[in-house]
């Protein structure tokens, strides 16, 4: 069993340092399988709207099993995913938010608001490469 709360303050931390080193600041979420909130982080400064934003993310990336920035080009106006939003305030559609897999299985989601979505996905991936390389996760 993993210890999803041990393994998303290590996300949050590291997504930070990511942070930190882009000369940005951010806020980070966890969210386990079910979408509900494991941890979160926010760094002196950041923006307000990045705690919603953040947790939207990571929601995001569990609701689809997907990264968030995938839903983007469907949830345009004329796109068949254009109502998803309406149907889940929940759901946001940019980089940032990422699905979080053990052995190949969907344990949560993090999510990363505060710079451009380029920077929050990057600092989303790095945590995840980070955790990865610290726990010999697949």
């Amino acid at each position: 069993m993993t210890d999803l709360l041990e393994l998303a303050r290590h996300l949050t931390e590291t997504a930070e340092a990511r942070a930190h080193a882009l000369g940005i600041t951010v806020a980070t979420s966890v969210v386990d399988a079910g979408g509900n909130l494991v941890a979160f982080a926010r760094m002196t400064g950041t923006q307000l709207a990045s705690t919603a934003i953040s947790q939207g993310k990571a929601y995001s990336a569990v609701a689809f099993k997907r990264p968030s920035q995938d839903m983007y080009a469907v949830s345009q106006p004329g796109c068949t995913g254009y109502a998803l939003q309406d149907i889940d305030r929940r759901f946001v559609f940019a980089g940032g938010g990422m699905p979080i897999l053990v052995d190949g299985e969907l344990i949560g989601g993090i999510g990363v608001s505060g710079g451009s979505a380029e920077q929050d996905q990057d600092c989303a991936e790095t945590a995840l490469r980070m955790l990865k390389l610290s726990t010999d996760l697949k």
